[in-house]
């Protein structure tokens, strides 16, 4: 088991995750800017619109593909050299999307550019989780979700004025150099790795693997986080097609309509920080899940009916935002914490099943969107939400009974 030093949260502590937090956002809005700027980018490479949602799932599925490999090579040789090196790729890839002239090329990019997400969670997430207490890790994931946040809000509203007036290549201009000031942030502030695992054959790691994989808690809890996730990711997705052109919003219309359902993800975040010290660790799920299912079932019944389609999915999905906000964190905690494997290893895991899952469900959704629309959108978002009541919950009351008996609040 690998222990190490962790520190109170502080403003000195402070400057390592404001660091991350600064790729992070790069990262998020690497999707989050370029999702509006697919409808004009598929034009641009003279191919259909139902290309746009694979710019996504590509993201996405780079990011799953290198999560194994990253998280036990930073428990090998340190986070903090595997983080400055998958900065300074992302940073690469950005540009390198500019000399891109087809759809394939391009996807093939984002594929590439993909791997920052893992950097992000098999790496970054696993420095916080190790670096600060139980419940300061806690907060500062959901400080750093908040701020990372304004890249969906952002993202969207940027994305419709480069569409207007200038090229969506200035976009990843743009995302190059975030990304690049935050490799100088987390050079300076990053705390190094203090291990007290020594280092071992790499024939350990599938061996690692095996013994989280096999942990039914481990399997139960990360398997319930992309259920939780995925409405809003859909919605990221899908969102340009739905609201611009089935139901004919403009791009700054389809920029504001985020505002609120994004909004709701950030307004969770800031209770869940303010009331984490005062409820019993898990509780907020137990209230944020239930939430989550009554907007997925609101956004159902705007299929129904189809003429209050676009006020009942923004008022569904903030309240989907909203419950993510105030669980999402804690479900990453435990299921980070769930076995005693080194937390490189189990991010790593982590990572690679959110992503994989990710993909799969959002090219699905996409092929299905194809032949029934919105309604495959409200039927997915709320099958899922409805899925996590089933293995993942039954999981999560174990852990706060174990909780419980143990005396932890």
């Amino acid at each position: 088991m690998q222990n190490v030093h962790t520190e109170k949260l502080s403003r000195a502590t402070l400057m390592f995750p404001l660091a991350l937090v600064l790729f992070e956002f790069s990262v998020y809005i690497g999707n989050d800017l370029v999702q509006p700027a697919m409808l004009a980018i598929t034009q641009d490479f003279g191919v259909s619109s139902s290309w746009a949602p694979s710019s996504m799932s590509f993201y996405l599925l780079g990011g799953a593909c290198v999560a194994a490999v990253l998280g036990p090579l930073s428990d090998r040789v340190g986070r903090k050299k595997v983080l400055l090196g998958g900065v300074a790729f992302f940073t690469l890839c950005c540009l390198a999307i500019l000399l891109t002239h087809t759809i394939e090329s391009f996807l093939t990019l984002r594929f590439l550019q993909g791997f920052g997400l893992s950097v992000i969670s098999a790496v970054g997430y696993a420095a916080i989780q190790e670096t600060f207490e139980e419940r300061d890790a806690i907060k500062v994931m959901a400080l750093m979700a908040n701020i990372s946040l304004l890249a969906p809000l952002l993202g969207p509203v940027l994305g419709a004025f480069l569409i207007d007036h200038v090229s969506w290549h200035w976009g990843f201009i743009g995302i190059a150099l975030l990304s690049f000031l935050s490799w100088f942030g987390l050079k300076a502030k990053m705390p190094k790795q203090q291990r007290s695992m020594p280092k071992q054959p790499i024939g350990y790691i599938l061996d690692d693997f095996k013994r989280v994989f096999k942990n039914k808690r481990f399997l139960g809890l990360t398997l319930g986080l992309p259920m939780v996730a995925m409405p809003l990711m859909l919605w990221i997705a899908l969102s340009p097609v739905m609201l611009v052109e089935e139901l004919g919003l403009s791009s700054m219309q389809y920029g504001l309509a985020q505002f609120p359902v994004l909004g709701g993800l950030i307004v969770g975040n800031i209770v869940l920080i303010k009331i984490i010290d005062k409820l019993p660790l898990g509780k907020t799920v137990l209230i944020g899940l239930p939430l989550m299912l009554i907007g997925t079932a609101a956004v159902l019944l705007g299929t129904v009916f189809p003429q209050y389609f676009l006020y009942s999915a923004i008022l569904g999905m903030t309240l989907v935002s909203f419950g993510e906000g105030i669980s999402f964190s804690v479900l990453y905690r435990f299921a980070l914490m769930s076995s005693e494997v080194s937390k490189g290893t189990v991010a790593a895991a982590v990572s690679v099943l959110m992503m994989f899952c990710f993909f799969i469900v959002i090219e699905l959704v996409r092929v299905l969107y194809e032949h029934f629309h919105i309604w495959a959108y409200g039927v997915s978002c709320f099958a899922l939400i409805a899925l996590w009541f089933s293995f993942p919950r039954g999981v999560l009351n174990s852990v706060l009974q174990q909780r419980k008996a143990e005396g932890e609040f």
